[in-house]
């Protein structure tokens, strides 16, 4: 996993799992800390996540909301789009372009 960007704008690729956690924790509520506006999370580089990543994320998501910050997804891949829609977070979670789930292909 690696993140690369600033307090404005972040790219996450790799894995995003029970490994890159406490990684991508502390690089993310840096990132929330120390910035204003919106904190974009750019995952189009993202190959996958498991729960572990999707409670970071969330995480951040809180974090942002208690700094008066707003945490925003971008380039979500089609398969990480299914699990937010599965686990309905895409209505808690600001996701650019938005995600509809009935456009989503069925696996």
């Amino acid at each position: 996993m690696y993140i690369r960007g600033d307090h404005a704008e972040l790219v996450v690729g790799g894995r995003l799992d029970v490994r890159s956690a406490a990684d991508a924790r502390t690089v993310l509520h840096s990132a929330v800390d120390s910035g204003q506006g919106d904190l974009v999370l750019d995952l189009t580089e993202l190959d996958s996540w498991d729960a572990t990543g999707l409670g970071v994320i969330m995480g951040a998501h809180r974090r942002a909301g208690r700094a008066n910050r707003r945490l925003v997804l971008r380039g979500v891949p089609p398969q990480l789009q299914r699990l937010l829609v599965a686990t309905r977070l895409h209505r808690i979670l600001a996701i650019e372009g938005g995600i509809e789930a009935e456009s989503l292909p069925r696996v």
